[in-house]
């Protein structure tokens, strides 16, 4: 057998070790090809850290979306196979379904159930679609989202951090049903471990808990600080990163604080939930949001309680006050942790930690 051989075989038997160990269906690249019209613009859904995604129609009209990882992606083949891996392990109505994988060549493909409603950014953050999320659907999703992420921690067969949720990560069905989605980023732990550590932080700008962008210490609490992000987001139709506000200098989470604190809480319901609001819900979910963007994991609820508390009426603990992340971004798109390299993967994020 001469070299080229030699080295052709080995690639062909790594390749094929690649895909038993993914534990998915493998879909035929040419398949998938023909399904997104060769990846064409016009099927092109987005676009995310690792590459873009794409529509797509099989052979019997079942359509799918499919996330292509980018060719020169460095560190996007790890990520890939991590959530390829997760995914076919987690199964949940308000976890994203995977249907399968392709890889041929240089070619990794990633394919999953389509959702005709997009992502949850795609409504909140827009003034138009915004006024289609009334106040039912958004509380609704609110719940769906907290279940999918107690699945995650607590009831899937091993305990899964996320570490990346955010509005767009959050997809929409026909029905408006919620879906976690992207677990690229996403970790396991076993039953007795509490946390882990990172020495690369990876993560989104504005939804990152404080003890893991400065420390790379990451645990469900982490999860449940940006999921408090997230529910301030829904209330109030407003990103928490990037956003000023008269008279003062704070992010979302200060915002909150400062109307919570001067009994003005009202003040932070989207307008558009002006004819839809149920008052009582809304207030309680500031409320909870507030005690999940706690600085100390340990001051803030699990996801089981979290569930716990959006069902009933309960009386809620009074949350503390939070230290408000503020945010300085190079223009580089790096940020640095003290004594920490700098790090550029798509996680742009904060620099400083003030409390008020």
């Amino acid at each position: 057998m001469s070299l080229n051989e030699i080295i052709t075989w080995t690639e062909e038997k790594n390749n094929e070790s690649e895909q038993e160990d993914l534990e998915v269906p493998l879909f035929e690249f040419a398949l998938i090809a023909h399904a997104t019209d060769h990846f064409s613009n016009h099927k092109k859904l987005g676009e995310g850290g690792f590459g873009p995604v794409y529509k797509g129609t099989l052979p019997d009209g079942h359509e799918i979306a499919v996330k292509r990882l980018s060719r020169t992606s460095g560190q996007g083949l790890k990520e890939f196979k991590n959530e390829v891996i997760l995914c076919a392990k987690l199964q949940h109505r308000n976890l994203v379904k995977v249907l399968g994988c392709c890889i041929e060549e240089d070619e990794k493909l990633l394919i999953y159930e389509f959702m005709a409603n997009k992502s949850l950014d795609f409504f909140l953050f827009d003034s138009a679609q915004s006024k289609l999320l009334d106040w039912p659907k958004r509380f609704y999703i609110i719940n769906g989202i907290a279940r999918g992420l107690l699945y995650l921690h607590q009831d899937s067969r091993l305990r899964i951090i996320h570490r990346d949720l955010k509005p767009s990560n959050i997809l929409l069905d026909n029905e408006m049903n919620p879906k976690i989605s992207d677990f690229g980023l996403a970790r396991m732990c076993g039953d007795d471990q509490i946390e882990g550590k990172s020495s690369k932080v990876a993560g989104t700008h504005g939804y990152m808990a404080p003890e893991y962008a400065f420390d790379g210490i990451f645990s469900i609490k982490s999860d449940v600080f940006s999921f408090g992000i997230l529910l301030l987001e829904i209330v109030s139709g407003k990103k928490n990163n990037g956003l000023s506000y008269p008279n003062h200098e704070h992010n979302l989470i200060g915002h909150a604080w400062k109307m919570w604190k001067e009994g003005n809480p009202m003040q932070l319901i989207d307008a558009s939930l002006e004819d839809s609001c149920i008052l009582s819900e809304v207030l309680r979910c500031i409320h909870i949001g507030l005690l999940c963007v706690q600085h100390h994991p340990n001051d803030r609820p699990s996801m089981a309680s979290v569930v716990v508390m959006l069902s009933n009426e309960n009386v809620l603990p009074q949350p503390k006050e939070p230290r408000f992340l503020l945010e300085t971004v190079s223009a580089k798109g790096a940020f640095y942790f003290g004594n920490q390299t700098p790090s550029s993967i798509n996680e742009v994020t904060i620099s400083m930690l003030n409390a008020r």
